[in-house]
């Protein structure tokens, strides 16, 4: 009898503590940064998370600064390094059904995926996998990582809940 397939993972991190909206100081809010005390509450977060994780994971980021640092914060604490992706799809603003075709080219390996976003695309998405509706599951604190596993097909209602950590619980895994 053939064995069964591997679930497929899909770890959904909010980025860390950003500075606050500031059109003068950042006419592009893409930029913004996440503040001192972010980038050291996510890098404790970050470490706790990397030993949440089995083995080797792609990482994928949207382009915004507060995401690209958290995902620089995270790459450092997992082994071996994976290569930060930087996907449109998690941009500012973005759509939360996108993100499923683009989930659509890690299947094959079934590597876990760590998407690093924004909210409300990323409670977006996490109601979409687990309801097949794009109402927000919850409200996702800074930084904070949610466990979807996916036991077939990466579509809109098909995951499974596996775990939710705040950045308190993340940290204490450090």
């Amino acid at each position: 009898m053939p064995r069964p397939a591997r679930a497929f993972r899909v770890v959904v991190v909010r980025h860390g503590p950003a500075a606050l909206r500031d059109p003068a100081r950042w006419p592009d809010d893409d930029l913004r940064p996440l503040t001192p005390k972010g980038t050291t509450q996510t890098r404790t977060a970050t470490k706790g998370l990397a030993r949440s994780l089995d083995g080797p994971v792609r990482l994928a980021s949207s382009p915004a600064v507060r995401c690209r640092v958290t995902a620089e914060l995270l790459d450092r604490a997992l082994d071996p390094p994976p290569r930060i992706e930087f996907w449109p799809e998690l941009a500012p603003g973005a759509l939360a059904a996108p993100i499923f075709g683009r989930l659509h080219t890690s299947v094959r390996t079934r590597q876990p995926v760590v998407i690093v976003g924004h909210e409300p695309t990323l409670a977006e998405f996490i109601g979409m996998a687990l309801t097949g509706e794009g109402t927000p599951f919850a409200r996702l604190g800074k930084p904070s990582a949610v466990c979807l596993e996916f036991p077939a097909a990466v579509r809109p209602g098909a995951a499974r809940l596996r775990w939710m950590l705040t950045r308190k619980q993340m940290a204490r895994g450090a």
